[in-house]
C-alpha cells in the first residue's frame, strides 16, 4: 500500500513458552507423518481444545506479545497464522484501552477450502477468505458477522498476476503463442508438451515413482512431451534424474515394484511395459529355434529400433528450488502435485488443470474436493494411474481446454492486491478517526466548564 511500512513477527518464536515456541519444529515433523498429524489436527481442531488453547496461550503470553508489539507502535495488525489470532488480538485491544486509539486487527486465511478452528476469530475488525465452504466455518463455527467476511481468493505472488495478464486465455492463438515463448526462454522445447511435476519445497512426495510412471506412459502413448520435476532442495533426487537410464525405467530394471499391473515380465525375468511386449512381438519371428549368436544380436537391434517406432519423444528436466514458479505454470499443459493451498491458487490463477497426488490430512482434505467439484482437475494416489492419467489428458486436447476454463474461473490472481488494498483503506479510515478523537479528547479536556457541565463530543 503507498506510503505503508511493515515489519514481520513471530511471536511465538519471539515471545511464546514451551510448546508454542516449538510449533514450527512440530509443524514440520507432523506433516511429514500424515498418520500423525491426522491425529494431532482432528485432535486439536475441536471447541474444547481450542478454548483450552486460546485461554492458556493468552494467560501466559498476552502481556509479553503487547509489549512486544507495542514496541512497533503499529497501526494496524495483520494476522497469516491459525495459531497468532486470541493471544495477539487481545494484546492489541489493551493497547487501545491504554492509548485510546483503536488498532485494526485483520486475518488473512492461508487455507484453501479447509481450515482450522484456530483460524476464526470472533472480535477481528476483518477476515480475508479463499473459499464459499470456509465462509460458511466462519460464520457458524465462530459467529464472525457477515460484514466482516471478505471473499478474496487466496494472496499469492504478484507475478501470477502479471503472467495471467500477459496469458489471458490459454487456449486461445494469443495464448498458446505466449506459453510457446515462456517455454523457449525457460530452455524447454516449445514444440513439446510440459507436465510439471512438484512435490512441495523439499521435493518429496514419493517424485521419483511418479515420475518414472509419467514418463512410461507418455513414451508408450506416443506423446512427445517434457517433464519439468520441481526437486526443491532435494539435490539427491534432481542429480540422480540427471543421471537415471530412462531405458531402463521402460523395460522395468529401475527397481520399481514389479506387482504393478502396468508391468509384466519377458522370458528373461524381466518387468516391462505391455506395449512393449506387444511391440517386441510386432513383426518377429517368435519360433523357438536357436540361431547363431550374430543373427540374435542383428534380430536384436532391428526389434529395438522397432520398438522405438511409435514411442513418444520425452525428455526429463530436474529443477531445484526455483523462483520463476509463474513461468513455468504458465508454460506446463499439467500440473502434478501434492493438495497444497498455495500451489492450487497459483495454478488455477494461470488456467492450468492439476492432477493432485497426496494431501494432508484434514488441513489439505477440502483443497481436493475444491478441485474435483470445479471439475478443474484429478485425484489419484497411485503413480501407474498419475501417469496413465497425464498421458490421457494431454491426448484430449478438448478435456484440456475445459479443464483449463474451468481452472480460470475459480483462479483470483489479483487476491493479494486485492487485500492489500482493502486493508490500506480501512487502515487509513481508523487512522483518520483515531486522529479526530485525539483532538476531541483534547478539546474536551481543556473545555470550560459551564454551570457544571464540560462540553464532551462523542462520536
Amino acid at each position: 500500500f503507498p506510503g505503508s511500512e511493515y515489519d514481520l513477527l513471530d511471536v511465538w518464536i519471539d515471545d511464546g513458552i514451551w510448546p508454542y515456541k516449538k510449533l514450527v519444529d512440530s509443524y514440520k515433523y507432523f506433516s511429514a507423518n500424515p498418520s500423525y498429524w491426522r491425529m494431532f489436527y482432528h485432535l486439536t481442531n475441536s471447541a474444547p481444545v481450542n478454548y483450552a488453547f486460546t485461554w492458556h496461550s493468552t494467560l501466559s503470553c498476552e502481556s509479553k506479545i503487547r509489549k512486544r508489539i507495542e514496541s512497533y507502535n503499529p497501526d494496524v495488525l495483520v494476522s497469516v497464522h491459525p495459531t497468532m489470532q486470541h493471544a495477539p488480538l487481545r494484546a492489541c485491544r489493551n493497547i487501545a484501552m491504554s492509548k485510546g486509539k483503536h488498532i485494526p486487527f485483520f486475518t488473512v486465511v492461508t487455507d484453501l477450502a479447509s481450515a482450522h478452528a484456530q483460524w476464526f476469530e470472533k472480535g477481528v475488525d476483518k477476515i480475508y477468505l479463499a473459499s464459499d465452504s470456509l465462509n460458511d466455518l466462519a460464520r457458524h463455527r465462530a459467529g464472525i458477522p457477515e460484514g466482516n467476511i471478505f471473499r478474496t481468493g487466496l494472496p499469492i505472488r504478484h507475478d501470477f498476476a502479471v503472467q495471467a495478464k500477459k496469458l489471458g486465455d490459454r487456449n486461445s492463438p494469443e495464448g498458446q503463442a505466449y506459453q510457446k515463448q515462456t517455454k523457449s526462454r525457460l530452455g524447454i522445447d516449445p514444440n513439446k508438451q510440459m507436465v510439471l511435476i512438484m512435490g512441495g519445497g523439499e521435493g518429496v512426495g514419493g517424485l521419483s515413482s511418479i515420475v518414472n510412471e509419467v514418463y512410461t506412459a507418455l513414451t508408450m502413448d506416443g506423446v512427445d512431451a517434457t517433464l519439468c520435476v520441481v526437486c526443491g532442495r532435494n539435490d539427491q533426487l534432481r542429480t540422480d534424474l540427471q543421471e537415471r537410464d530412462w531405458d531402463a525405467v521402460l523395460w522395468g530394471e529401475c527397481g520399481e515394484d514389479s506387482s504393478s499391473d502396468i508391468f509384466c515380465s519377458n522370458t528373461t525375468g524381466k518387468p516391462i511395459h505391455p506395449k512393449l511386449l506387444q511391440q517386441e512381438h510386432q513383426g518377429q519371428n517368435v519360433s523357438m529355434v536357436q540361431e547363431e549368436e550374430e543373427k540374435k544380436e542383428d534380430d536384436g537391434q532391428d526389434a529395438a529400433a522397432e520398438n522405438r517406432n511409435g514411442r513418444g519423444n520425452v525428455s526429463v528436466m530436474g529443477l531445484g528450488f526455483i523462483t520463476q514458479m509463474a513461468q513455468y505454470m504458465v508454460a506446463a499443459s499439467v500440473l502434478v502435485t501434492k493438495a497444497g493451498p498455495g500451489t492450487i491458487s497459483e495454478a488455477t490463477s494461470v488456467g492450468l488443470p492439476i492432477l493432485l497426488t497426496s494431501f494432508l490430512p484434514g488441513q489439505e482434505a477440502g483443497n481436493v474436493d475444491f478441485v474435483l467439484d470445479g471439475g478443474f482437475g484429478a485425484f489419484c494416489q497411485d503413480p501407474v494411474q498419475i501417469g496413465s492419467t497425464a498421458s490421457s489428458w494431454l491426448r484430449d486436447v478438448e478435456l484440456l481446454h475445459k479443464m483449463s476454463s474451468k481452472a480460470k474461473e475459480a483462479g483470483r490472481p489479483n487476491a493479494a492486491a486485492e487485500i492489500i488494498a482493502d486493508i490500506g483503506a480501512t487502515t487509513q479510515t481508523w487512522l483518520e478517526i483515531n486522529e479526530r478523537r485525539k483532538r476531541l479528547r483534547y478539546r474536551s479536556s481543556s473545555s470550560v466548564s459551564v454551570d457544571g457541565i464540560s462540553e464532551f463530543i462523542v462520536e
